[in-house]
């Protein structure tokens, strides 16, 4: 059983942690507390040139909703040509309709223009109208995985519903689990599911560096510059704990 860790990260220095804690690949994006969006060129560029594995960065045009304008569509198909010839190994896309079903015929133009490169279906999933429905949607899209928490809100939440539809995926697609996975409930949302492959920020926050943080609001109203990065320490935790389930194996 060959356990995989994806790590979702908004900066360099956090993939760097997280490839040194022991990821298997990283989920790229940028704005973490929109849900992610899709990072810039230069961010792309430097984590393929920089990082040795997987790079999946989020096509995402803007927080919100999943449902798409044509020119807003017209970014993603740009955004997933300029991933293919960076040399990006996947990318992670998702689009609804708006009866909250999936959008099978966005979905597969952009797969189309995707490849060689993987394709992950992110948690847009989680907010579609019929997630057995959907799953079967994205089965039938070609897509190599896609990222869950079982329709809750956090993955440890929905064991139930994860385990459901590992049963009902039948290996015909892998079922990423996502949202709130650490190094305290990774090891039971495996065991319970049968989940191979997890999703996660191991992220915690950061003092900044600098001496001068401003004066007066400014400075109570930012909180004096914190960080939200991602943590090596958390990553590999999270790694020893899927390597002692293999063990038991």
């Amino acid at each position: 059983m060959d356990f995989e860790l994806e790590i979702c990260v908004n900066s360099i220095r956090s993939a760097l942690a997280a490839q040194q804690g022991g990821a298997t690949r990283i989920e790229l994006c940028d704005n973490m507390a929109e849900g992610g969006t899709s990072p810039s060129a230069g961010m792309i560029r430097e984590c393929i040139r920089r990082l040795t594995i997987p790079v999946f960065p989020i096509i995402r045009p803007r927080g919100g909703d999943f449902l798409y304008s044509d020119e807003e569509f017209a970014v993603m198909k740009q955004d997933i040509i300029f991933c293919r010839e960076s040399g990006s190994h996947g990318v992670a896309i998702g689009i609804l309709k708006q009866d909250g079903s999936i959008d099978t015929e966005r979905c597969r133009e952009l797969i189309a223009l995707a490849r060689p490169m993987q394709v992950t279906f992110h948690r847009a999933y989680d907010r579609c109208n019929d997630l057995s429905a959907g799953l079967e949607d994205i089965i039938s899209l070609g897509c190599e995985r896609v990222l869950t928490s079982g329709g809750q809100i956090t993955a440890a939440e929905g064991i139930a519903e994860l385990t459901g539809l590992v049963k009902q995926a039948a290996n015909r697609i892998i079922i990423l689990a996502g949202s709130g996975v650490n190094e305290e409930n990774i090891s039971q949302i495996a065991t319970q599911t049968g989940i191979k492959e997890f999703h996660s920020t191991a992220k915690e926050m950061t003092s900044s560096a600098m001496h001068y943080k401003g004066v007066g609001g400014l400075s109570q109203q930012d909180g004096g510059f914190p960080i939200f990065e991602t943590k090596a320490e958390k990553v590999f935790k999270m790694k020893q704990a899927l390597a002692l389930i293999e063990k038991a194996i």
